[in-house]
């Protein structure tokens, strides 16, 4: 039986296609990788895509799924379309109609309305969600026929656009770079009620999750090459890939044994703040300055030389 290659950390960004779970996404990546020869590695997603949704999801491998959680929270851009003059009890394609209106809104109408929905906006999340009503998701509930009653909650909508090409009569297709815990459903049906109608999500295409753009993602035919004695290299972004907005700090070897053992470093001339600790390319910690002291706020344990 020929040795196993060491697993794996970085980042592996899949270009999801509509109908698979984010869930499958990462059984498909950890089937590659036990079938391209890997040891077992730890994975793990960087902010769930609904499976009616496609686009950029990134996924953690080895110790770089200690950085997932900072991806959850990290804002996403999304390009959707809204059919109006029907709602569906999921606002989106999967579910019963369950109200139509004849109003049809004019391009210049929903280009006026834009704004009201830009900067910090409140919003009630679709019914059928994740969220969990006293212990139980909101969606189990629903497909139950229970009555469902989510708080309405707080999001950011950074910026709000139609986007360039062509539109159908009954149809508009916007871009949002939202913050975390935004749901594009209950902003399609927002802002369609906004407009004296109703409307669901026909498509949804999220084109970046924190720093991972649509350029870096890569189809499941690609994924599956892997499993087929494909390259891993040629896939995996780097570990720090998920930390480009966060300066670097070069450490020394002493003070990078000192940061393994959890030491604090004192007198750093840089400003305060979070800093990615490298010692040459290798990710060590990711450290909080304050006043001049560094603290480890997640230490990674990768080998000295990159394999």
């Amino acid at each position: 039986m020929s040795e196993l290659k060491p697993p794996p950390h970085g980042w592996i960004i899949l270009d999801k296609p509509r109908g698979l779970g984010s869930t499958q996404a990462v059984a498909a990546v950890k089937r590659n990788l036990r079938e391209g020869g890997f040891g077992k590695a730890k994975v793990g997603h960087g902010g769930t895509l609904d499976p009616l949704a496609e686009g950029v999801l990134p996924i953690a491998l080895g110790e770089a799924t200690k950085l997932a959680g900072r991806m959850l929270d990290a804002s996403k851009i999304y390009d959707f379309t809204i059919r109006f003059g029907e709602e569906t009890d999921t606002l989106d394609t999967e579910g019963e109609v369950i109200e139509r209106s004849d109003v049809q809104p004019l391009p210049s109408e929903i280009e006026a309305i834009l704004p009201q929905f830009t900067g910090p906006i409140e919003q009630v999340p679709p019914t059928y969600s994740a969220l969990k009503v006293d212990g139980k998701r909101a969606y189990d509930l629903a497909r139950a026929g229970e009555e469902v009653d989510l708080k309405s909650r707080s999001v950011t909508i950074h910026s709000l656009t139609i986007a360039e090409g062509p539109n159908a009569r009954d149809a508009v297709t916007l871009t949002a770079h939202v913050s975390k815990g935004t749901y594009i459903r209950s902003l399609a049906r927002d802002i369609a009620r906004s407009l004296g109608t109703v409307g669901y999500v026909t498509y949804l295409r999220r084109t970046k999750a924190g720093p991972f753009l649509e350029a870096q993602a890569i189809s499941l035919d690609k994924l599956n090459e892997i499993a087929n004695g494909a390259q891993l290299s040629d896939l995996l972004l780097p570990l720090e890939a998920g930390l480009d907005d966060i300066p670097a700090l070069s450490l020394s070897q002493t003070d990078a044994q000192a940061v393994r053992q959890g030491r604090v470093l004192s007198e750093m001339p840089q400003p305060s703040g979070l800093y990615c600790a490298m010692l040459e390319n290798v990710p060590v910690a990711l450290m909080e300055i304050t006043d001049g002291t560094a603290k480890v706020v997640r230490g990674f344990n990768l080998p000295d030389v990159a394999e």
